[in-house]
């Protein structure tokens, strides 16, 4: 009996519409993180917050679009659960979007034994941003990566709104500091909630440390969870 092929046309028929499948299941960032869910978040900080008109829903947007894998990896309910995760530690980090810096700048954060990204003079590598970007090698790192010289200029992630979203997501998707794996990660192959405030604040936070800032962490996450109608799964606390 003679092979038979299906026709090229058919082929290219069927591929499209895989292809077109698979756009549908990758949603893009923008239709889970919705503007209604962004105000929703700031509409909670009061108007005299500096947040109040730094952090846009835009550039946001933009940030997360440069960070391909964020809020598209896994099933349906992983995308949901890793923007519920990433809003529930920024919210907990700024008030609800209120603050660009800490407000406590007493310490400047330098660690002197990293020779890779030193101290500069004069510079504070406090918390700011979204997710509060601290110490000098997060700096230094985060500005390598986004192209821009945060080592020199720290003050930048809180003067450019984009470059500030840019430093949370990089902390989220790239970094992978003491714990040895990224927010990113452990929210989208399981490892739940729990590790991703682990990997941001375990040191100070975790194992009963501070139970009042995880609960905190928790409540908003299981919050944004119940927003975007997905359940929080497994491990929610550390």
């Amino acid at each position: 009996m003679a092979t038979q092929y299906l026709p090229v046309s058919v082929i290219a028929l069927w591929l499209t519409l895989a292809l077109s499948a698979l756009s549908i299941s990758r949603a893009a960032v923008g239709d889970i993180a919705t503007q209604s869910f962004f105000n929703g978040i700031l509409s909670t900080a009061a108007d005299s917050c500096a947040g109040k008109t730094f952090y846009t829903y835009s550039d946001f947007i933009n940030a997360a679009n440069a960070f391909s894998a964020f809020g598209t990896t896994g099933t349906s309910d992983d995308q949901k659960r890793e923007i519920a995760a990433f809003f529930a530690n920024v919210a907990h980090e700024t008030g609800s979007l209120c603050y660009i810096e800490e407000i406590d700048k007493s310490d400047s954060y330098c660690d002197s034994t990293n020779t890779q990204y030193p101290c500069v003079s004069g510079k504070q590598y406090y918390g700011r941003g979204p997710l509060q970007l601290t110490w000098n090698y997060n700096y230094g790192a985060a500005g390598d990566y986004l192209g821009s010289d945060l080592l020199n200029n720290p003050e930048t992630v809180a003067q450019d709104d984009l470059i500030s979203w840019k430093t949370a997501l990089w902390f989220w998707n790239v970094n992978t500091g003491s714990v040895g794996t990224t927010c990113h990660a452990a929210i989208t192959s399981g490892q739940g909630f729990g590790e991703t405030i682990r990997i941001i604040n375990g040191g100070v936070e975790c194992d009963g440390k501070s139970p009042s800032s995880v609960q905190d962490r928790v409540s908003l996450y299981t919050n944004y969870c119940s927003q975007l109608g997905v359940d929080p799964g497994s491990n929610p606390s550390c």
